[in-house]
C-alpha cells in the first residue's frame, strides 16, 4: 500500500512537470491573445496542411507518438486529441491515427496499471464495479467492446479499471481499438468540419452558421444519438 502511494505521488509530480514545461514552452512563443484569435486558427491550418501535404506519413507518425504520450504518462483525454487530429488530417486519417494512438497510449497506461496499481485500484473501486466480474469472466473481449463503447467513466478510470479483472493485454488491446471507433470518427469529423469552415471564411462566422453548417450538425446530431444510445445501453450493462 505505501508503495502504491508513492508511485502515485511519483507519477503525480511528473505529470506535473510534463504540463509546466510544455506550457512554458508553448507561451514562450505564443500569447494568450494570439491562441485565442480567428487569425491564429486560419494560420495555422494553413501552416499545418502544407506541412501534411509535404510529408503525410512522417506528420501522421508525429501525431501518433504525441497522442500515445498524451494518454500515457500525461493522462490526457481522449475528445481534444480526436478533435485535432480531425482537424489536421481529415475525418478518415485523422480517426485512424486517433483511434491507434490512444489505443496503444491505454494499453501502456494499462500495463503500468497493472503492475503498479493493482491494489490500489482494487482498493478504491472494487465494490463499486463488482457487479461487471461475473460478466468479464464469461467473454472478456466481448464484455471490454462494450465496456468500451457506452463508456460513461473518464477516460483515465476507463483504462484503469481492466486491471480488476486480470484482463489479457491482447483482448484489451483490440476491444480498445475497436470500441472507440465510433467516437473518435464522429469527433473527429467535428474537427474536419470545423478545418473546412475556417478554410472557406476569412473572417471569424457566427455561432450558429457555425452549428448549422452541414459538416458541423450532421456528426453533431449523429454524436449526440451516439451518447443516447450509450446511456440507454449503460443502464443495461452496469445493472445488477
Amino acid at each position: 500500500m505505501e508503495k502504491a502511494k508513492k508511485i502515485k505521488i511519483i507519477v503525480g509530480i511528473s505529470y506535473l512537470i510534463f504540463i509546466t514545461i510544455f506550457l512554458f514552452l508553448f507561451f514562450s512563443k505564443y500569447s494568450l491573445e494570439e491562441i485565442t484569435s480567428y487569425d491564429f486558427l486560419k494560420n495555422n491550418r494553413i501552416y499545418f496542411s502544407e506541412l501534411k501535404n509535404s510529408n503525410i506519413f512522417l506528420i501522421s507518425s508525429i501525431f501518433l507518438i504525441f497522442t500515445i504520450l498524451w494518454v500515457f504518462p500525461l493522462l490526457g483525454f481522449g475528445s481534444p486529441i480526436a478533435l485535432i487530429g480531425g482537424f489536421i488530417f481529415g475525418k478518415w486519417i485523422g480517426t485512424i491515427v486517433v483511434v491507434f494512438g490512444l489505443t496503444i497510449g491505454a494499453t501502456f497506461l494499462y500495463i503500468f496499471g497493472n503492475y503498479f496499481l493493482k491494489n490500489l485500484i482494487r482498493e478504491k473501486f472494487l465494490n463499486k464495479f463488482q457487479i461487471l466480474e461475473s460478466k468479464f469472466k464469461k467473454s472478456e473481449f466481448i464484455y471490454l467492446l462494450i465496456f468500451r463503447i457506452v463508456g460513461g467513466i473518464p477516460w483515465q478510470l476507463q483504462c484503469l479499471l481492466p486491471t480488476l479483472f486480470d484482463v489479457k493485454i491482447k483482448n484489451y488491446f483490440f476491444s480498445t481499438l475497436f470500441g472507440i471507433v465510433p467516437g473518435a470518427f464522429l469527433i473527429s469529423s467535428i474537427g474536419s468540419g470545423l478545418e473546412k469552415i475556417i478554410d472557406e471564411n476569412d473572417e471569424i462566422p457566427g455561432v450558429l452558421d457555425i452549428i448549422f453548417s452541414p459538416e458541423i450538425y450532421i456528426p453533431l446530431i449523429a454524436f449526440f444519438g451516439l451518447i443516447s444510445i450509450t446511456i440507454f445501453l449503460r443502464k443495461i450493462f452496469y445493472k445488477n
